[in-house]
């Protein structure tokens, strides 16, 4: 578990008012040998001032070089003091401000307004979203935004750090309430004994209708968490602005790249948090376009794939022959995949892609019974499984169009069973992403072993792919968060 402490330049600047915590004062904090080398520590740093080479800005900048998780960061306080910077996330942020507001009393008036922001926390009516989200772009404890209207229209003029002695009286409640909902259950508990050597945060989603990981596999990651001297708890996508509490983050929900799991991925990344799925995985493996060309370029075989743009329908028909296979570029569990007999079809399915994106993937279809899977961790095999395909379908999971689906049967393989030409298939394609955790999709014909895709966050079911392993693949994957992590930070022995 952490030791988190709150950094003060000014101590009279905490008031009698404020929760009770752990207040340590600058002085103490870069001079105190207790410090030097202490582990697990998160800091609050609440000195006054963050300019560049001020006494706020070395705070942040030795507690990130002792590996201190601190907030807010070096890079947070350059970002704030950049105009470009601001100015470019403010103007993101306007659509935003203009939808809280829009129909109430603050949405008419020209009068510039500033509103101060604790923790992502407000007390303005109606900008309590706009404040989570300006939290989100810049992780800073206290900030103070100005806005104007232009017209009908309401704009960022200025987002700026404020000092913990400018705290207005008036809303000292405010701020103590919102540290304490920001640090959380975590900061209740701070003074229990715990084992935890690090945080790990596993972001899904509880209403997912098909999740990379059921209920089950999600209780054996806590569990193996544990057992490696990982605190770990689950979070949900109202949480980015928690990152900073943890070591590490493990998204176990479909990852895509216009959506809030890149942004975690990005915001984990930017803060110097190990995470699995990292935003190059991502980005890489969610876009089917990009990984066509990828396997191409560097020779690994695969089905023919053609990219197919508005007018190239007839090329296509030209080089491949019916059944094919027609492909959105992104998409997960046999989602926006659809096999076309003729002409016809082909028109009418592209047409409806077409809407949705420029280019869209035209494959050789190619039946087998089963699809291999093989998990990929850190460039070595992880798991082993055939994924058999729904009865009287052609793909593993059978959409109804409703939100329905069926899913075919499995069968999980002891790696040193699978064939070799499989295994290392699966590895060469897997390298061309990352060192990252995959599920390399590919399937066996009488021509060779053809990769299908490589999916960035893999399923992990528990019953299906740990069958073989059992609780070992989460203390494998576990393992490697903890490994990374060391690694970080310069602990490897």
């Amino acid at each position: 578990m952490s030791r988190k402490i709150i950094v003060v330049d000014e101590t009279r600047d905490w008031k009698k008012e404020f929760p009770e915590v752990q207040v340590v004062h600058l002085d103490d904090y870069l001079t105190g040998h207790q410090w030097f080398r202490a582990r697990n520590v998160q800091v609050i740093n609440l000195c006054r001032n963050y300019r560049y080479l001020s006494t706020g800005y070395y705070c942040s900048l030795l507690a990130e070089a002792r590996g201190h998780r601190v907030v807010p960061s070096v890079r947070t306080m350059l970002d704030l003091g950049s105009r470009f910077t601001s100015e470019l996330t403010a103007r993101g942020l306007e659509k935003a401000l203009n939808s809280s507001v829009a129909g109430t009393v603050a949405a008419a008036s020209d009068v510039a307004q500033e509103v101060d922001i604790y923790f992502g926390q407000c007390d303005s009516p109606g900008l309590e979203n706009l404040a989570r989200k300006i939290f989100e772009a810049f992780p800073c404890p206290l900030m103070r935004v100005r806005l104007e209207s232009r017209g009908r229209q309401k704009r960022i003029a200025a987002i700026r750090a404020l000092g913990l002695h400018q705290v207005r009286k008036p809303q000292r409640a405010l701020f103590g309430g919102a540290l304490l909902q920001y640090l959380g259950r975590r900061w209740r508990q701070h003074r229990l004994p715990r084992a935890a050597a690090y945080d790990l945060a596993i972001l899904y989603d509880p209403g997912e209708n098909l999740p990379p990981s059921d209920t089950r596999a999600l209780k054996r990651f806590v569990k193996a968490g544990k057992a490696l001297g990982f605190d770990v708890e689950l979070i949900t996508r109202k949480d980015l602005s928690r990152l900073a509490e943890f070591d590490a983050l493990f998204i176990r929900e479909t990852t895509r790249v216009a959506h809030h799991t890149f942004r975690f991925a990005k915001k984990a990344e930017s803060e110097g948090i190990v995470v699995m799925d990292d935003p190059t995985s991502i980005l890489r493996c969610t876009n089917k376009v990009y990984l066509a060309e990828l396997l191409r370029a560097n020779g690994v075989a695969a089905p023919k794939t053609l990219v197919m743009g508005k007018q190239d329908i007839e090329a296509v028909e030209a080089q491949l022959d019916y059944p094919m296979v027609i492909k959105m570029p992104e998409g997960a569990f046999s989602s926006g995949v659809f096999k076309v007999e003729s002409g016809e079809q082909l028109r009418e399915v592209a047409t409806r892609l077409f809407r949705e994106s420029e280019l869209i993937l035209a494959q050789a279809y190619t039946y087998t019974p089963y699809d291999w899977r093989i998990g990929v961790l850190d460039r070595q095999p992880l798991y082993a499984c055939q994924y058999f395909m729904s009865k009287s379908h052609w793909q593993i999971v059978e959409h109804d169009g409703r939100g329905g689906f069926t899913e075919g049967t499995y069968r999980t393989w002891a790696i040193e069973e699978v064939p070799d030409e499989v295994i290392d298939t699966a590895l060469k394609a897997a390298a061309l992403i990352g060192d990252g955790l995959y599920g390399v999709d590919l399937k066996q014909t009488d021509e060779g072993v053809l990769v299908i895709e490589v999916n960035d966050n893999p399923s992990l079911d528990a019953g299906v792919e740990d069958k073989v392993l059992g609780d070992e693949l989460y203390r494998r994957i576990i393992g490697e968060f903890r490994r990374r992590i060391e690694r970080m930070r310069g602990m490897s022995r």
